[in-house]
């Protein structure tokens, strides 16, 4: 059963969900918050650039947002448009494994100067957070998520999540959302409304619909470039998004966070109402539920599975490599390949948890350990598929295990990971993990005070700061290159420590006079 973990900070609020005790997922929301995705603004478009098909729209934000064609809604667009393909493509995170429609078929090029014009007002939602110099990512094929449904208020299309399988329920739902949706509206019955009561649909459906209303109202009773609905805090999206029969409590420290929570469910899913606690021991929330520990073991690269062996798991710039080991791991049977399945079955499974826990996305390859037999790397493959299907939500393509082990796969991204929450670049690699020997940074050192020196760019005396390191290895393995110097341009170099925790910093000055503390 999982449990919900809420503990709130005046500066953070964190949200863990555990099953039997293990971490599954954990939501970081910084105080105070300016998240914009899923955000809805009435904007006005202030540059259109036809090279790249592209519309920039002034949000009120520090940077214009970005509008794609291929993020315009049919109706915005033009009316020689086609019917969407069938085949859906997935639009975010509460859509499941569900895929939406293309946004634009024409048989001719569609041109973005024909849809849209500079100083045009344009109700616009936010579909990625703005990144560094780039401005947030806009979209006019407008999402509204519910517990059961996401809500496509202009694009006129009813899709289900491919993880509700039997056909039986899949015409249930269906027929349910066909009575009850409005004409030009679509919608995405998400996994969560498998089993679900007719009248718990209808509900969640008339409370999004309400929602999409006052957007639309509040767009037209301004002529001002503001945000015109925002979504629900993290707290309540992951609620939201994540509650259901497996739940078995939310547990929350904070009583301000507990109402909020209570009001929610109360008006959206009252028949989980009795699973809220409040938490009033002395020993904080994450301590006692040892979540802590679990998180940093999330930034580690190396994860230890339950069997004994391992997985390693690297991201670069352009995919994340993740490598599986028996390491301790020497199996209960005498056949080497039983082991190496194991090993491997336990591997899948770790895997799909830590790619739900570090959110990783993009294209992932899997070198798994290689097998003798064909039907093994057969059962592995729908084992894996199975992991995925079950426990995570966002969509992925996998393709079979190679001869030699491989998987390779894509997951959607949404937003940061893990890693990129919680850590940065080190100032010392740089992110690469490695760093100059002492002695190679100690020769280089050496190589540029040979350089000032012999184009003169010092004169005299000079003193020369290093780190301890690099002070101890010239001392004792390399005065006698000092020495060599001092003879060839008649001088004296005197070493110093300088404060600083990075062996390619130093600095070479005149010294100034004989107080200089070195060697």
């Amino acid at each position: 059963m999982k449990k919900f973990l809420i503990n709130a900070t005046p500066w953070e609020t964190r949200i863990a969900i555990t099953e039997r005790n293990q971490l599954e997922n954990i939501y970081f929301d910084a105080i105070p918050n300016n998240r914009l995705e899923r955000s809805f603004f009435r904007g006005t478009v202030t540059k259109i650039l036809p090279g790249i098909q592209t519309a920039f729209v002034e949000i009120g934000q520090e940077k214009a947002g970005f509008l794609h064609i291929s993020e315009i809604d049919r109706e915005l667009a033009i009316t020689k448009m086609t019917d969407p393909a069938d085949d859906p493509d997935d639009s975010f995170e509460a859509a499941d494994q569900c895929e939406l429609p293309s946004t634009i078929h024409t048989r001719e090029r569609p041109d973005i100067q024909k849809i849209l014009r500079e100083g045009q007002p344009i109700l616009v939602e936010v579909s990625k957070e703005p990144i560094g110099e780039k401005g947030a990512k806009l979209t006019t094929c407008f999402t509204l998520p519910g517990r059961f449904i996401v809500l496509m208020p202009n694009i006129p299309r009813i899709c289900i999540s491919k993880k509700i399988g039997q056909p039986e329920e899949r015409d249930r739902l269906r027929e349910i959302i066909k009575k009850h949706l409005p004409e030009g509206m679509g919608v995405i019955i998400r996994t969560t409304a498998e089993d679900a009561l007719e009248k718990e649909v209808i509900r969640d459906l008339s409370s999004v619909i309400k929602t999409w209303e006052s957007i639309y109202k509040a767009y037209n009773s301004t002529s001002e470039v503001k945000k015109v609905y925002e979504d629900l805090d993290l707290v309540l999206q992951v609620i939201r998004d994540n509650l259901d029969e497996s739940v078995e409590a939310i547990i929350c420290d904070s009583k301000e966070i507990e109402t909020s929570i209570y009001h929610f469910i109360k008006e959206h899913a009252p028949e989980h109402l009795q699973k809220i606690q409040r938490y009033e021991e002395p020993m904080p929330l994450f301590e006692r539920f040892q979540i802590e520990p679990q998180i940093e073991q999330a930034l580690q690269s190396k994860v230890y599975l339950k069997s004994g062996g391992s997985i390693v798991i690297e991201s670069t710039e352009a995919m994340t490599v993740i490598d599986v080991n028996t390491s301790r791991f020497t199996g209960t049977s005498s056949s080497l390949e039983e082991t190496i399945f194991k090993t491997n079955l336990d591997a899948a499974e770790e895997i799909v948890r830590q790619l739900r826990l570090r959110n990783v996305g993009g294209l992932i390859v899997i070198d798994f350990i290689d097998m003798a037999s064909h039907g093994n790397r057969q059962k592995l493959f729908r084992a894996f598929e199975k992991s995925l299907k079950e426990k995570d939500k966002f969509q992925s393509v996998v393709l079979r295990v190679s001869e030699f082990g491989l998987v390779q796969m894509t997951r959607k991204r949404s937003g940061k990971t893990l890693q990129q929450q919680l850590t940065t670049k080190c100032a010392c690699c740089s992110g690469t993990g490695q760093i100059k020997s002492v002695q190679s940074e100690a020769f280089a050192i050496l190589h540029k005070v040979h350089e000032m020196l012999a184009r003169k760019k010092l004169l005299g005396n000079i003193t020369v700061a290093v780190h301890a390191e690099i002070f101890d290895f010239l001392i004792n393995k390399e005065y006698n290159a000092i020495l060599t110097l001092e003879r060839e341009f008649q001088c004296k170099i005197t070493l110093a420590v300088t404060d600083t925790s990075r062996l390619n910093v130093y600095n070479m000055y005149p010294t100034k006079g004989s107080s200089e503390k070195g060697a």
